[in-house]
């Protein structure tokens, strides 16, 4: 029964149930789902060539168990899959893909991922984003604010990327109206379905808003010049009612007399605030001031899913049990790995996780999907082992940022080593060395520091040497993403800094028998003692 039928038919807790009754599992049934739909995830995935072909040449024990499949099966990264996925070969697959969704993989090397999702995969994707909808309008268990025809401001990418299913998926639940509509934003570019979106939305009203949270703050200071600017047209399809002028003027009004500018909060009155990508905890103290709502965090991938989300108490997100077999890298494990890749890092399980503690995020894609412990790139921190507030047993998660191995920016970048080394050496510069890690200005704001020191011989002039890199890193960025030319303007800054080192630092800092930061991301004691031996400022990081 669809989510539309189901609201005239049945009352709000039978609905909560359905959707949010993973909410009142306990751990123990938690684990119990877990461990069934795994088993059975092992079943098929080991019958199906792709499977069979990874456990011949992977392991030479025998899988029979959950428990040797996590012992003796290692975990994997995109390349173990990209020969079958990037070819499509969905015969090798343990259940026929119905869609393939495309993503970033590392600009410059390997474009692009492509991930399978099977029917039984949509079906739970789309019965998790019907939960996160019911969340993030609720303000304490179980009620919520959803009705047939409310209006979804989307700010999210259309397919082939995975957050262009959230449409089509409720769609096949209940009837809502997207702004702008489905099939004219997948034409449009990523800042200008947003902008037309809101002007929508001046003459519909929003009831619902989805977006990645670095844009939706760009698009949401804005508003006051969009809204202007719509309120004094007289002619176009777009026009205004008089009561939407009407109420334009009073919150004018309010403004002056406040001494402020207008908010989207003067405007309309949001049900539900959903935001997605990385960073958003740099926007969402900013984000509740102009809507007058917090935000709700959603966590989804092109691997996963949709993998979870928070409640009303917007205190920690809780995995669904039904997407995912959930491993857990503890952060220690995964330092060791980094300073040695041959390192076999150790995993914990859901039901293993200690408070304060960070992890390395490893899923089993459960419902015939393709991959197996795979590392997701992404860390968490556990919150807490249940709460009071929400009334549940489970843990709590917060998103910290990718892998200390790679830079994300918003949501826009994903800078590694590789890709560095690869803009230097054609900037045509000698480098003795460098080291980037992702730093955060006063305002909280995100943004990519390169420190690196030029061999004597390269050297014109410092200004030229920094300009140069900065092109040709900004020319990287938007091979990766075709709106970055959009990104400094969503960001409120520029999201790369270089710092030009003097002639000799690396080999002076090399005598002090002190090893030399990581290429990215370094330690934040590395990096302090090394910015302080250079003199310079230090700036605290994700980690």
């Amino acid at each position: 029964m669809k989510l539309d039928l189901k609201l005239k038919q049945m009352n709000m807790e039978e609905i909560w149930d359905d959707y949010c009754g993973f909410l009142d599992l306990s751990m123990e049934d938690f684990m119990m789902i877990q461990n069934r739909l795994m088993e059975e995830q092992l079943e098929l995935w080991s019958s199906c060539e792709l499977g069979k072909t990874m456990l011949s040449t992977k392991t030479n024990h025998e899988i029979k168990t959950l428990d040797d499949f996590r012992r003796y099966f290692p975990l994997t990264t995109y390349e173990d899959y990209a020969d079958v996925l990037l070819l499509k070969k969905g015969d090798m697959l343990p259940d026929d893909p119905i869609v393939w969704i495309q993503t970033t993989w590392e600009g410059g090397r390997h474009p692009i991922k492509l991930a399978p999702y099977s029917k039984s995969m949509l079906e739970t994707y789309r019965n998790n984003v019907v939960a996160c909808l019911l969340l993030a309008t609720s303000k304490e268990k179980g009620h919520f604010n959803v009705n047939t025809g409310d209006t979804m401001l989307y700010g999210l990418a259309p397919l082939p990327y995975a957050t262009g299913l959230l449409p089509l998926l409720l769609d096949e639940e209940i009837t809502l109206s997207f702004l702008p509509p489905v099939k004219e934003a997948q034409e449009m570019s990523f800042s200008g379905r947003n902008k037309l979106g809101f002007k929508m939305g001046m003459k519909k009203g929003i009831d619902l808003f989805f977006a990645v949270g670095s844009v939706t703050y760009y698009i949401s200071k804005s508003f006051s010049e969009m809204a202007s600017k719509k309120s004094s047209s007289s002619s176009g399809k777009m026009n205004l009612s008089p009561m939407v002028v009407a109420r334009y003027l009073k919150a004018k009004a309010v403004c002056k007399r406040e001494n402020r500018e207008l908010m989207p909060k003067d405007m309309f009155d949001l049900k539900g605030f959903m935001c997605a990508g990385t960073d958003n905890r740099c926007y969402k103290d900013d984000l509740e001031e102009l809507w007058g709502i917090r935000p709700v965090e959603v966590f989804a991938g092109t691997e996963p899913g949709c993998m979870g989300c928070e409640t009303w108490s917007r205190n920690g997100l809780y995995f669904f049990p039904d997407a995912c077999f959930y491993e857990f890298i503890p952060f220690s494990e995964l330092r060791k790995n980094m300073e040695d890749p041959e390192y076999k890092p150790s995993t914990c399980l859901i039901d293993e996780v200690t408070p304060g503690q960070m992890y390395e995020l490893v899923i089993s894609v459960l419902k015939g999907g393709a991959f197996m412990r795979y590392r997701v790139g992404d860390v968490y921190r556990c919150l807490g082992i249940g709460s009071n507030e929400d009334k549940t047993s489970l843990p709590r998660f917060e998103y910290v940022d990718r892998v200390p191995d790679v830079i994300d920016i918003a949501g826009f970048t994903r800078i590694t080593e590789n890709s560095i080394n690869t803009v230097i050496t054609l900037s045509g510069l000698e480098t003795v060395s460098w080291f980037a890690c992702k730093e955060f200005n006063e305002d909280n704001r995100p943004y990519m520091h390169l420190y690196v020191e030029i061999a004597a011989a390269s050297i014109h002039t410092r200004a030229l040497s920094t300009d140069l890199l900065r092109q040709l890193l900004s020319v990287h960025f938007k091979y990766l993403d075709n709106d970055y030319q959009d990104l400094k303007k969503i960001l409120g800054i520029d999201p790369l800094e270089i710092t030009i080192l003097p002639s000799g630092t690396y080999a002076q800092y090399e005598k002090t028998g002190r090893p030399l930061p990581r290429k990215i991301n370094p330690e934040a004691a590395e990096k302090l003692r090394f910015l302080e031996f250079c003199g310079l400022p230090y700036i605290a990081g994700n980690y």
